[in-house]
């Protein structure tokens, strides 16, 4: 290895590393969910939210999902949907009051 190709290789780390702490500079002026926030909707246009989780067991938990004003209890587990249900809107609001 001659000088020639050490100082060419000095000079890539250094490029890179440099690439390397710009982006963390960037990512630290600019927050972690900056990327995030290009793809999502305005809040005006969600769809979808998760209303309530309850954790029933380790493997097993409730979601009462919400779309589209109707929502939705999936019983998640093993790695899959286990059982969708409708819920009336009107019975949340009478199992609180």
């Amino acid at each position: 290895m001659d000088f020639a190709e050490f100082l060419r290789a000095f000079f890539a780390l250094a490029f890179t590393l440099g690439l390397a702490f710009g982006g963390l500079v960037l990512l630290r002026r600019f927050g972690p969910g900056a990327l995030s926030r290009f793809g999502q909707p305005l809040r005006g246009e969600r769809r979808l939210t998760v209303v309530e989780t309850l954790v029933l067991d380790p493997a097993r938990r409730l979601v009462l999902v919400a779309c589209d004003g109707e929502e939705k209890l999936l019983l998640l587990g093993e790695g899959r949907v286990v059982a969708p249900t409708t819920v009336a809107t009107g019975a949340r609001a009478k199992a609180r009051g």
